[in-house]
């Protein structure tokens, strides 16, 4: 993968260290999920950088009085904003930060997530436009996403989303046992039921195999689908359901697979797959989004067509029985994981901000 930000590391002694202010839902103290910002601002701070976050307010309107409430009281303070743009709802809310920050005529960076972004920017090309038209800087955590909104700005830069790869025990599978894992919210974008419907079709070839699911309830109905074709296809001794664990325990549940499946049918750079890779796992996943930019068919991950159980299922089977894909697979894969850790991400954040400041 080509990144085109420069990786030329910023040392303490060259940084200037000013102050910057970060914007975007930060609810991990609150039970949410953490956000990258969340890392980034903690990172930033152990270099010397001086951070402000908003906002940690739960309900969503005033999350929003926070941001912009924020924003004025840190207007001299600040030398640079970083505004995080989701689609759907959350994207007012950036829209209104990125009109105070104009008006205050302070420099601010933009940061965009979320697979259905492109999608959203069709339905409204001029509101995507004009937002990214006053930014200093637009990053983009994938090549996907940089493509997708290279026709309402030009000069999208790649950032990946890091990782902390040596928190990820790195296990060569040589060989493989049928213990499959899932990690992701239990929402209907990332298609949850078809995790079992993958069992279903693999269990008369492998009657020991086994399948951990792990995520939230984020309410929609999805967990409760999922535990409806669970009972249909009487798979309850061979799934189990885990709510959303801490961050810190995401390595030591994935160390427990052996093969992860990644059913969603939106994507973008999920972290969750990028920690599968770092510790090894063989990765089934659909090709969505930024899924193929991501990964390599056949290289570090195989992919499917999304929705089709049936195409994941024979994926599945392949890494089972095809000798040496296994270990082609795991070791490819945390080669991938290693192009995203913090030690390669982190400086690339840091010219960014110090490009930003100095033509300021």
């Amino acid at each position: 993968m080509r990144f085109l930000v420069p990786m030329s590391p910023l040392t303490p002694e060259k940084a200037s260290f000013p102050a910057l202010l970060f914007i975007g839902n930060y609810l991990s103290a609150r039970g949410g999920t953490r956000a990258v910002g969340e890392d980034l601002a903690e990172r930033l701070r152990a270099r010397g950088w001086q951070v402000e976050e908003t906002s940690h307010v739960f309900n969503r309107f005033l999350r929003l009085l926070d941001m912009l409430f924020t924003v004025w009281q840190k207007r001299n303070a600040c030398a640079v904003a970083l505004v995080e743009v989701y689609s759907g709802a959350a994207f007012l809310w950036a829209e209104a930060v990125v009109l105070f920050l104009r008006m205050l005529k302070k420099p601010f960076v933009l940061v965009l997530h979320g697979g259905n972004l492109p999608r959203f920017a069709r339905r409204h090309p001029g509101r995507m436009r004009r937002l990214l038209s006053g930014a200093k800087v637009v990053v983009a955590p994938s090549r996907y996403l940089q493509e997708a909104l290279r026709p309402y700005r030009e000069d999208i830069l790649v950032i990946p989303n890091p990782l902390e790869v040596g928190k990820y025990p790195f296990r060569l599978r040589s060989s493989v046992s049928p213990r499959l894992i899932w990690l992701r919210a239990f929402h209907r974008i990332y298609r949850p039921q078809m995790a079992p419907r993958v069992l279903a079709l693999l269990r008369q070839s492998f009657p020991e195999i086994h399948l951990t699911m792990i995520g939230p309830d984020k309410g929609d109905g999805a967990l409760q689908e999922t535990l409806q074709e669970i009972e249909k296809m009487g798979l309850q001794n061979a799934v189990r359901i885990v709510p959303g664990v801490p961050k810190r325990e995401v390595p030591e549940w994935l160390s427990q697979g052996e093969i992860f499946l990644n059913t969603t049918d939106v994507d973008n750079t999920p972290v969750s797959v990028l920690e599968a890779l770092a510790c090894g796992l063989c990765v089934v996943s659909t090709s969505v989004g930024g899924i193929p930019y991501l990964l390599d068919d056949g290289k570090d991950a195989l992919l499917v067509p999304p929705g089709d159980a049936q195409a994941m299922a024979g994926a599945v089977q392949r890494i089972l029985t095809e000798p040496g894909l296994a270990e082609h697979l795991s070791r490819n894969a945390r080669r991938k994981a290693e192009q995203f850790d913090w030690d390669v991400v982190l400086p690339m954040w840091e010219k960014v901000f110090s490009d930003v400041i100095s033509n300021v």
